[in-house]
């Protein structure tokens, strides 16, 4: 099989985790345990993914000309993510976040996305000749909305399937929403695409219903444990979650669209990419820190045939 074609117009940011028993309250000194510090942002995270996963991955980002800035190019150059779409600014620092494990493996997560927030619709539109040689595009809301919309209108433009990752979620205008084929939001992210509380009681059906009525292809809201729910011109699925000794759960959601991406780019239907997918944010749930949890596509096809043949 030929290997498929990925953009990923994404985030970098360098993760420094710790793990402790509760989130501090302000004042207050925790001893923690565990500390990690290595690459991350969502985009970049899925860009190593699909790449573990058998694609030929592309990232394009914007980085700091820094040393945390090192740490992204010293990890595409081993795990083979081509680079040609990414800059190196001296305007702003490299992105990071923190994040802070609890003992049964949530996390808390802060930002401050640096470089990222300099990529704009105009940055995005120089990729525009390697997103129409693409067999999916994909883009997450830790750019400006504007650079994650862009990717969307040309992966359409050009018929390309684009998948859009909302987090971190924010409301989003029905232009933007109807060039996205594929939104990946969580329960929480759900509610606040629509506007709500993230903790709103309303079910998540009768949101994701309400929200998908605004235009967008194909919703697949993941629900940890419980699976994921798929809304689509077909009807509506769920698709069984799958049970894991849970380690970290700060990569699953990565790895999740990490693996629809690979599944839809070599053929396969929806329910099955997501089952696929499934496989690669449970594996995920298994181990420590992100990129050490994003498994290889040997360990995902192993645990489908496993779980679902």
């Amino acid at each position: 099989m030929t290997r498929p074609i990925i953009t990923i117009v994404g985030s970098f940011a360098v993760g420094m985790t710790l793990r402790t028993s509760r989130m501090p309250v302000f004042g207050e000194t925790l001893v923690g345990s565990d500390f990690d510090m290595g690459p991350g942002g969502k985009g970049s995270n899925q860009a190593v993914g699909t790449a573990r996963l058998g694609a030929r991955s592309f990232f394009a980002g914007i980085i700091g000309d820094d040393k945390l800035g090192e740490i992204a190019t010293d990890l595409y150059a081993s795990e083979g993510v081509d680079t040609s779409h990414l800059h190196k600014t001296n305007e702003a620092a490299t992105g990071v976040g923190f994040i802070i494990l609890n003992e049964a493996g949530h996390n808390g997560i802060i930002l401050d996305m640096g470089a990222n927030k300099l990529m704009d619709g105009s940055f995005v539109s120089q990729v525009e000749a390697q997103i129409a040689r693409s067999d999916v595009v994909m883009s997450v809301l830790e750019l400006p909305v504007p650079a994650a919309a862009k990717a969307m209108e040309l992966g359409k433009k050009h018929g390309v399937h684009t998948i859009l990752n909302p987090a971190p979620a924010t409301k989003l205008g029905d232009d933007v929403l109807a060039n996205v084929d594929y939104l990946t939001p969580n329960e929480t992210e759900l509610r606040i695409l629509l506007g709500l509380a993230p903790d709103d009681p309303t079910p998540t059906l009768e949101l994701a219903q309400r929200l998908r009525a605004h235009g967008v292809g194909n919703l697949i809201v993941t629900m940890g444990e419980r699976g994921t729910l798929v809304l689509s011109n077909q009807g509506m699925i769920e698709v069984p979650g799958l049970s894991v000794n849970v380690v970290d759960t700060t990569g699953a959601g990565d790895a999740f669209n990490s693996g629809l991406a690979v599944a839809l780019a070599e053929g396969s239907d929806l329910e099955d990419a997501v089952r696929f997918a499934n496989c690669a944010g449970a594996l995920a749930c298994t181990r420590l820190g992100v990129i050490p949890s994003l498994a290889t596509r040997a360990a995902v096809d192993a645990f489908y045939e496993q779980h679902y043949r």
